[in-house]
């Protein structure tokens, strides 16, 4: 019988050092290891199969942390690195060359869009598909060698259909990468799908604690985990040990975190649908929401993740208003972790967007990004009421 998420977090890489009565992966703080092997004569192999000499290329904590991974997100392997730009840096260079097209939203993350777009430099073509599942399905026709989409967009919370995009891709032969990081392997696994690679910035909810930058790539072959192992080695962006480890403690509590910060995010959102000051609220868990019946229909559980945006009655000044009062709630640009924290997009992730494109996604000067953290719900909405009862 397989095992359950919750357990896979803790369990998915068992380690022993009996001889100590250690059972905690330990921190292999080593740039070099032995080579050749000196017991044997022969080089030193990993579990890869592929040379063990330094910690760019393999290390033993960010190895653990990439077995818990491949069995969250149900793959063969994981690459970790050093933040989810560089995964998805790997990720582009292995499959585009000089004539490729990539398909990205206008609304995804910036610095994504932004490096698919700096890609034509090499003659690499970047399109851009509006967040509307019907557009992105018709732009897949244009020759393209490479897609990406996010399951649930920044700053909109807009739900992709993932499912019916991977069908798609896979009927074209187009591989498909899917960020996973707002939804998490528990509500969502992208390679059952038939996405090409799951991608995944560990910052956000699988470390969980605002003090790990990193990334990752889990795949379903082992073709691909080789190939992305060697584009990873020649860029020198694997994780490092220390933060592999946090990231090995953050991740065993993801289920219970992800869970309340869900559900304190529904009753966040549910309480400024209702408050006079809020002119609207965006969150797929809202039966209001046109993206909740898609979210009921691909996601494995009734959660929605913790991220929610609201639009404050009046304009920047009443909207940067509320960022500056909040007490708990602290401002900057960040997701998933134990505080909860307020943005401004049009200074985040719109901030290399035309007028024109931020219009067309409905990003005004009065919108706000909220991740729910964990504190108590009623304080959180608390802090929002008296923040907003100064516009």
């Amino acid at each position: 019988m397989a095992r359950k998420i919750s357990t896979e977090a803790i369990h998915g890489h068992e380690y022993r050092d009996r001889e100590r009565g250690v059972f905690k992966v330990p921190i292999y703080q080593t740039a070099i290891y032995e080579y050749p092997d000196s017991a044997t004569g022969e080089p030193r192999l990993s579990d890869r199969g592929l040379d063990l000499k330094y910690s760019r290329e393999e290390n033993y904590t960010v190895r653990a942390l990439e077995k818990i991974l491949a069995k969250l997100e149900k793959g063969v392997d994981c690459l970790a690195f050093g933040s989810g730009m560089a995964a998805i840096a790997a990720a582009y260079l292995s499959k585009l060359s000089a004539g490729s097209k990539i398909l990205v939203p206008l609304e995804c993350y910036g610095t994504t869009q932004e490096l698919a777009q700096n890609l034509s430099k090499f003659g690499v073509k970047c399109i851009l598909a509006r967040s509307d599942t019907n557009e992105f399905l018709e732009r897949l026709e244009d020759g393209i060698s490479l897609a990406l989409v996010e399951t649930i967009t920044n700053p909109m919370v807009r739900v992709a259909d993932v499912k019916e995009i991977a069908k798609r891709c896979a009927e074209l032969g187009i591989p498909l990468i899917i960020d996973n990081t707002f939804t998490t392997p528990i509500l969502y696994n992208p390679l059952e799908d038939g996405a090409w690679i799951a991608v995944h910035s560990l910052t956000k909810y699988i470390a969980g604690h605002n003090d790990v930058v990193g990334g990752a790539i889990i795949v379903k072959s082992e073709e691909d985990a080789k190939t992305l192992w060697n584009w990873r080695r020649k860029l020198g962006s694997i994780m490092s040990p220390f933060d592999a480890f946090l990231t090995i403690r953050g991740v065993a509590t993801l289920e219970a975190r992800f869970e309340k910060q869900s559900r304190s995010a529904l009753e966040i959102a549910e309480f400024l649908e209702d408050h006079p000051k809020i002119e609207r609220v965006y969150y797929p868990g809202l039966s209001s929401s046109p993206y909740k019946s898609i979210a009921d229909r691909i996601f494995k559980r009734r959660l929605y993740g913790g991220v929610l945006s609201f639009k404050v009655r009046g304009g920047q000044r009443e909207a940067i208003e509320v960022l500056k009062s909040t007490e708990l709630i602290k401002p900057t640009p960040s997701l998933g972790g134990v505080e909860s924290l307020l943005t401004y997009p049009i200074w985040t992730a719109a901030k290399n967007m035309s007028r024109e494109q931020m219009e067309m996604l409905e990003i005004s000067e009065n919108l706000l990004r909220l991740s729910v953290g964990l504190e108590d719900v009623e304080d959180l909405k608390e802090d929002l009421d008296r923040a907003l009862s100064k516009i």
